[in-house]
């Protein structure tokens, strides 16, 4: 069984209750599958949920190299210096990031919006840049558009390989017949 979810902001990626978010078992209550993967609590978008342990390996572990791709908006108008270092790789202290596909884009078509919606200053622009990525560390994407300058206000996931959160509203989810 896969499971495409698209994940609203503030849930986080466990069945089990912290106490203080809403959890996966709020939206998706079928048993015996588990995330293929993670998205940060105040990240948003594709989650992909399987019951079957060797589906799950090969969409969440870096050895696979599954595409991910996302929506990134940032605060500020990103430079062609700043997206030419995210296509080289970024050095984040800890790790340097995996080169990177990277372009600015217009904001999604038929987006939805965000509660609680992300702040907004009048005097400081926004954008928004498509980000491809083949790893995924903790707050990977987040960490490399700060450190190119350009913060993340909002973050969603859209594609992982050929899966793709297109006509799914936040908090729904769809089943697919086949593996791909």
């Amino acid at each position: 069984m896969l499971i495409l979810f698209n994940k609203p902001y503030g849930v986080i990626c466990q069945f089990s209750s912290d106490g203080m978010h809403p959890t996966l078992k709020d939206y998706v209550q079928i048993p015996g599958v588990y995330p293929a993967g993670r998205l940060d609590t105040d990240s948003e978008g594709l989650l992909i949920l399987t019951d079957d342990g060797a589906l799950q390996h090969k969409i969440s572990h870096p050895r696979h190299k599954q595409a991910k791709t996302y929506w990134v908006q940032v605060e500020g108008n990103p430079t062609p210096e700043a997206l030419a270092q995210l296509r080289r790789g970024v050095n984040l202290g800890d790790f340097v990031s995996q080169p990177a596909k990277a372009k600015i884009i217009p904001e999604p078509p038929g987006l939805w919006p965000r509660n609680p919606p992300v702040r907004f200053r009048k005097e400081i622009p926004t954008s928004w840049i498509e980000l491809i990525i083949r790893e995924g560390k903790n707050r990977q994407v987040r960490r490399m558009t700060a450190k190119v300058g350009f913060p993340t206000l909002r973050l969603i996931r859209s594609r992982i390989g050929e899966w793709s959160v297109e006509g799914l509203a936040p908090g729904t989810w769809r089943e697919m017949t086949t593996a791909k």
